[in-house]
């Protein structure tokens, strides 16, 4: 874990949830080959031929913007499939229940963190797959409003869907505070939004964060 700020008087946290909520890379690496597969199916080459593609195009990419990363659902923008085209295919294609299951910690952690704080996701899928994982690993319930690539179709480290979180949150950016396994994705510009940013590996690091949070209040 990385804490890059935390808020003085922190009221919301905007997680991401692939990554962050769960820890499970089989379903990391599935649920972005899917969409790999089907660019492939529909142009008509090689799955390998296509990884090559993604893959080729990502590090030409880091290499031209100082090593900052890009989303999948730019990159296949940058291919000619439309931001429609990928919402489609993730609803079609992502099934997380088949790779996770309910995680009882995380549960209790989510459940401590919203008696102080408003919760919200942002998230680089569509709500119907976000809803899902979120149903699988059983915090559902804790997040009323899911930022979704469909909501605003666009794909973090746009600023319309951290923004849109802060709209629909009824806060200021700099009471937020955002969580996420990629810092160029999740945690970097919330920073320049103002806002805090935590970076973590995974889920049993989200554990944590009750008694980080709830401390670093106490502490003010």
């Amino acid at each position: 874990m990385k804490i890059y700020k935390v808020p003085e008087n922190l009221k919301a946290i905007i997680f991401d949830i692939d990554c962050t909520l769960y820890t499970n890379q089989k379903y990391a690496i599935e649920q972005v080959d899917c969409q790999i597969r089907e660019y492939a199916r529909v142009k008509g080459i090689s799955a390998d031929a296509a990884r090559r593609k993604v893959a080729d195009y990502r590090r030409q990419y880091a290499m031209a913007h100082n090593g900052s990363k890009i989303s999948l659902g730019n990159t296949l923008l940058s291919f000619g499939v439309p931001i429609e085209k990928s919402i489609e295919w993730r609803e079609k294609l992502l099934e997380p229940a088949n790779f996770l299951s309910y995680d009882e910690k995380l549960v209790e952690t989510l459940h401590q963190l919203g008696q102080y704080y408003k919760l919200i996701c942002v998230t680089n899928n569509p709500i119907i797959p976000a809803r899902k994982t979120l149903d699988a690993i059983g915090v559902s319930s804790f997040f009323s409003q899911i930022v979704g690539l469909d909501t605003c179709h666009k794909s973090k480290p746009a600023i319309e869907p951290f923004m849109t979180a802060v709209d629909w949150l009824g806060v200021n950016t700099e009471n937020c505070l955002a969580i996420g396994d990629r810092y160029d994705m999740d945690v970097a510009l919330p920073l320049e939004l103002g806002m805090g940013g935590i970076l973590v590996s995974g889920v049993e690091e989200v554990y944590d964060l009750p008694s980080i949070l709830l401390n670093f209040d106490d502490e003010e």
